[in-house]
């Protein structure tokens, strides 16, 4: 239950991750997504069963931290770009840069909150007390979490933001015969997750992103 408190930051993450998708392949002539009704907050529409709410669980469960998470992917119709491989770069590249600023949003959330603790504690209710405390909780695990969602996204192996972003650049034959991995990639992902030293690289980086933020964090506090 102590873990319970990622859950709404986690679905809010991967809602703007799809979102930021749509709307910048709607800003580069593709309004599939937008047609399609995806282009909301509403987390309704996003929802994956299996990416945003089972696997997360199970991974907090077994891991102790979410490592993984995914809503459903918005419809992105490539032919509607004006320049290919420059557009199918950009759609690709701001899912992970929208977690890396979220996460940034997190830091302020986390200073502005433990600045107010006098006040939130001036109202001596448990109730109020749970509350800033959930908050506190939630935005410092969402600092987290959304380094590790988008330096996961950029992993180079389908079907994540990193292989369409790899396709892009390589020659188009092999790009397209690369996206042709698709899903059972996630499997490679899973696979390459459990080896020690890739293990140690991922998390290493997450460290490197967060380290500034943990700085911003102390001065400002």
């Amino acid at each position: 239950m102590e873990t319970l408190y990622i859950i709404p930051i986690l679905l809010f993450s991967v809602v703007v991750h799809e979102v930021m998708h749509g709307y910048v392949a709607l800003k580069c002539g593709d309004p599939t997504a937008k047609y399609a009704g995806r282009l909301t907050l509403n987390p309704i529409p996003h929802i994956d069963l299996f990416g945003s709410i089972l696997v997360p669980l199970f991974s907090l469960l077994v891991a102790g931290r979410v490592f993984i998470a995914w809503a459903k992917p918005v419809p992105v119709n490539p032919i509607n770009f004006r320049n290919y491989k420059r557009d199918s770069i950009l759609v690709s590249g701001v899912g992970p840069l929208s977690n890396f600023f979220l996460a940034f949003c997190c830091a302020f959330a986390v200073i502005s909150l433990l600045n107010l603790k006098s006040f939130f504690n001036s109202f001596n209710s448990e109730l109020v007390k749970f509350a800033y405390e959930f908050l506190v909780k939630m935005f410092y695990g969402g600092i987290y979490l959304n380094i590790i969602l988008g330096v996961f996204n950029l992993i180079p192996v389908p079907p994540l933001d990193g292989s369409h972003i790899l396709a892009s650049i390589l020659p188009e034959r092999i790009g397209e015969s690369y996206r042709q991995i698709g899903f059972f990639g996630i499997f490679i992902v899973i696979f390459l997750m459990r080896v020690p030293i890739f293990s140690h690289i991922f998390f290493s980086i997450v460290q490197a992103i967060a380290a500034p933020i943990e700085f911003l964090i102390n001065v400002f506090v």
